[in-house]
Protein backbone atom coordinates (compact mmCIF):
# COMPACT_ATOMS: atom_id res chain seq x y z
CA UNK A 1 0.00 0.00 0.00
CA UNK A 2 1.25 3.47 -0.84
CA UNK A 3 1.83 5.88 2.01
CA UNK A 4 2.79 9.49 2.47
CA UNK A 5 5.60 8.34 4.76
CA UNK A 6 7.38 7.03 1.66
CA UNK A 7 9.30 9.87 0.00
CA UNK A 8 8.73 8.52 -3.55
CA UNK A 9 4.97 8.14 -2.97
CA UNK A 10 4.79 11.64 -1.51
CA UNK A 11 6.78 13.09 -4.45
CA UNK A 12 4.40 11.36 -6.88
CA UNK A 13 1.38 12.92 -5.16
CA UNK A 14 2.98 16.37 -5.14
CA UNK A 15 3.82 16.05 -8.84
CA UNK A 16 0.21 15.13 -9.63
CA UNK A 17 -0.99 18.09 -7.55
CA UNK A 18 1.12 20.39 -9.75
CA UNK A 19 -0.95 19.31 -12.79
CA UNK A 20 -4.20 20.74 -11.35
CA UNK A 21 -5.54 23.67 -13.35
CA UNK A 22 -8.76 25.69 -13.09
CA UNK A 23 -9.89 24.16 -16.40
CA UNK A 24 -9.84 20.60 -15.06
CA UNK A 25 -13.36 19.27 -14.72
CA UNK A 26 -14.23 16.46 -12.31
CA UNK A 27 -15.07 12.99 -13.60
CA UNK A 28 -17.62 12.79 -10.76
CA UNK A 29 -18.90 14.97 -7.94
CA UNK A 30 -19.75 18.67 -7.70
CA UNK A 31 -16.45 20.23 -6.59
CA UNK A 32 -14.40 22.32 -8.97
CA UNK A 33 -10.60 22.02 -8.90
CA UNK A 34 -10.04 24.79 -6.34
CA UNK A 35 -12.65 23.42 -3.96
CA UNK A 36 -11.21 19.90 -4.25
CA UNK A 37 -7.74 21.23 -3.41
CA UNK A 38 -9.18 23.13 -0.43
CA UNK A 39 -10.94 19.93 0.72
CA UNK A 40 -7.77 17.83 0.52
CA UNK A 41 -5.73 20.56 2.21
CA UNK A 42 -8.28 20.75 5.01
CA UNK A 43 -8.09 16.97 5.38
CA UNK A 44 -4.37 17.36 6.15
CA UNK A 45 -5.11 20.19 8.59
CA UNK A 46 -7.59 17.83 10.28
CA UNK A 47 -4.96 15.07 10.46
CA UNK A 48 -2.47 17.51 11.97
CA UNK A 49 -4.98 18.58 14.62
CA UNK A 50 -5.33 22.10 13.22
CA UNK A 51 -8.94 21.76 12.08
CA UNK A 52 -11.38 20.22 14.56
CA UNK A 53 -14.00 17.92 13.05
CA UNK A 54 -16.96 16.49 14.96
CA UNK A 55 -16.67 12.76 15.54
CA UNK A 56 -19.19 10.46 13.93
CA UNK A 57 -19.92 7.04 15.35
CA UNK A 58 -20.32 5.10 12.11
CA UNK A 59 -19.84 1.39 11.34
CA UNK A 60 -16.60 2.28 9.46
CA UNK A 61 -15.04 2.93 12.87
CA UNK A 62 -14.89 -0.78 13.65
CA UNK A 63 -13.14 -3.93 12.43
CA UNK A 64 -13.36 -5.24 9.70
CA UNK A 65 -15.00 -2.35 7.85
CA UNK A 66 -12.34 0.11 8.98
CA UNK A 67 -9.49 -2.02 7.64
CA UNK A 68 -11.34 -2.84 4.41
CA UNK A 69 -12.02 0.81 3.59
CA UNK A 70 -8.55 2.04 4.49
CA UNK A 71 -6.41 -0.78 3.09
CA UNK A 72 -8.39 -2.88 0.60
CA UNK A 73 -11.40 -1.35 -1.13
CA UNK A 74 -11.33 1.79 -3.27
CA UNK A 75 -13.21 4.76 -1.87
CA UNK A 76 -16.69 4.93 -3.38
CA UNK A 77 -17.42 8.00 -5.47
CA UNK A 78 -19.66 10.74 -4.07
CA UNK A 79 -19.31 9.75 -0.41
CA UNK A 80 -20.68 12.31 2.01
CA UNK A 81 -18.00 14.28 3.84
CA UNK A 82 -17.87 16.27 7.04
CA UNK A 83 -19.33 19.78 6.67
CA UNK A 84 -16.07 21.17 8.09
CA UNK A 85 -14.29 19.83 4.98
CA UNK A 86 -16.66 21.46 2.47
CA UNK A 87 -15.64 25.11 2.47
CA UNK A 88 -15.38 27.37 -0.56
CA UNK A 89 -11.89 27.84 -1.92
CA UNK A 90 -10.03 31.15 -1.76
CA UNK A 91 -8.24 30.75 -5.11
CA UNK A 92 -6.66 27.76 -6.78
CA UNK A 93 -3.14 29.17 -6.42
CA UNK A 94 -3.58 29.89 -2.71
CA UNK A 95 -5.18 26.50 -2.08
CA UNK A 96 -2.38 24.71 -3.97
CA UNK A 97 0.28 26.50 -1.92
CA UNK A 98 -1.57 25.63 1.28
CA UNK A 99 -1.96 21.97 0.24
CA UNK A 100 1.74 21.61 -0.62
CA UNK A 101 2.64 23.11 2.74
CA UNK A 102 0.22 20.81 4.58
CA UNK A 103 1.61 17.69 2.86
CA UNK A 104 5.16 18.70 3.84
CA UNK A 105 4.14 19.48 7.44
CA UNK A 106 2.38 16.11 7.63
CA UNK A 107 5.51 14.35 6.32
CA UNK A 108 7.66 16.15 8.90
CA UNK A 109 5.67 14.58 11.75
CA UNK A 110 6.84 11.51 13.61
CA UNK A 111 4.98 8.45 12.36
CA UNK A 112 5.35 6.93 15.84
CA UNK A 113 3.77 9.82 17.74
CA UNK A 114 0.24 9.72 19.11
CA UNK A 115 -2.10 10.94 16.40
CA UNK A 116 -5.48 12.61 16.54
CA UNK A 117 -8.63 10.53 16.38
CA UNK A 118 -10.10 10.43 12.88
CA UNK A 119 -13.72 11.67 13.00
CA UNK A 120 -15.10 8.66 11.10
CA UNK A 121 -12.45 5.91 11.47
CA UNK A 122 -11.61 6.55 15.12
CA UNK A 123 -8.11 6.04 16.55
CA UNK A 124 -5.43 5.44 13.90
CA UNK A 125 -1.72 4.77 14.10
CA UNK A 126 0.69 7.12 12.36
CA UNK A 127 1.35 4.51 9.68
CA UNK A 128 -2.39 4.20 9.03
CA UNK A 129 -2.74 8.00 8.79
CA UNK A 130 0.01 7.94 6.12
CA UNK A 131 -1.75 5.25 4.09
CA UNK A 132 -5.13 6.96 4.47
CA UNK A 133 -3.66 10.33 3.50
CA UNK A 134 -2.24 8.87 0.31
CA UNK A 135 -5.47 7.04 -0.50
CA UNK A 136 -7.69 10.10 0.12
CA UNK A 137 -5.46 12.40 -1.93
CA UNK A 138 -5.18 9.83 -4.73
CA UNK A 139 -8.97 9.43 -4.76
CA UNK A 140 -9.47 13.16 -5.37
CA UNK A 141 -6.65 13.42 -7.90
CA UNK A 142 -8.30 10.57 -9.84
CA UNK A 143 -11.56 12.47 -9.56
CA UNK A 144 -9.89 15.11 -11.75
CA UNK A 145 -8.18 12.65 -14.09
CA UNK A 146 -4.77 12.93 -12.47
Amino acid sequence: MKTLWNEAHRAEVLQRIEAITPQRAPNWGRMDAARMVAHVGDWFRMALGELPIAERWLPVRYFPLKQLLIFVLPFPKNLPTAPELQRHAVSLDEELASLRSSVERFAACDVNETWNVHPAFGPLSGSTWGALGYKHTDHHLRQFGL
